[in-house]
């Protein structure tokens, strides 16, 4: 699709000879945040994975503003842009949120634009702000989401793929973890691909959705039109 930040056409990837996605095709405008849901075991995290080249595929296309992604090193995508928030949220429960957050722009160049950056993640997350100098091990797992998310954007991503950040976590920090990504789309015109298993939660914020079964899309559409398919949620996504 013409304007499309990330372009994914005919991925096919997996674990060894044990191919995983089949054939996968979405896009993900500038500002939109995308939804991809499923079962477990329906190809979501690998997707993720794929896209941020930690898996190989073995067919298709990925184009991230234009170009092609194809033998581009981890480091290089997140140069370009791209911030990977894994499931589990990732914090390095050794290390305190200062340091924590500090590691994700050690890579800038522009040590005072990091700075700056670190600041409106402070701003952003005020828990993190009272809690700079505690160990990763000592928050919540609403904080840890918290800085794992914070993480990333010291990168100044513009595109962030998010794996299951409800995963654990109460309803109401849920509820605000979804809030504070829609606000951060609406703000900055941060772009996310969010798999997630909470599927009312991501539907309420999501722009448009794609449903993997079995490593396949059997729908992509609209997150609006995806809510009031009864047919489809019965079928493929629980409810």
């Amino acid at each position: 699709m013409t304007g499309a930040l990330l372009q994914v056409d005919g991925l096919t990837a997996g674990y060894g000879a044990a191919p995983v996605l089949h054939d996968v095709g979405l896009t993900v405008q500038p500002g939109e945040i995308v939804a991809v849901l499923g079962a477990n075991g329906a190809g979501k995290t690998t997707l993720l994975r794929t896209l941020s080249g930690l898996v190989r595929s073995s067919g298709g296309r990925v184009l991230f503003d234009g170009a092609d992604l194809a033998g581009t090193k981890v480091e290089h995508l997140v140069r370009r842009g791209i911030a990977h928030v894994p499931e589990g949220r990732g914090v390095v429960t050794e290390l305190t949120v200062d340091e924590n957050l500090r590691l994700g722009g050690l890579w800038r160049r522009d040590r005072a634009d990091a700075r700056k950056a670190l600041d409106e993640v402070y701003e952003l997350f005020p828990p993190l702000a009272q809690r700079r100098t505690f160990a990763g091990h000592q928050l919540s797992g609403g904080e840890r989401q918290m800085l794992a998310l914070g993480r990333a954007l010291v990168g100044r991503p513009r595109l962030l793929l998010l794996d299951e950040p409800s995963l654990g976590l109460a309803p109401k920090v849920t509820g605000q973890i979804m809030a504070l990504l829609r606000d951060l789309r609406e703000r900055t015109g941060l772009a996310v691909l969010l798999v997630e298993q909470n599927v009312r939660s991501a539907l309420s914020i999501a722009d448009e959705g794609v449903v993997l079964a079995l490593g396949r899309v059997v729908a992509r559409n609209k997150a609006s039109v995806l809510r009031d398919d009864a047919d489809l949620r019965h079928a493929y996504l629980g409810f």
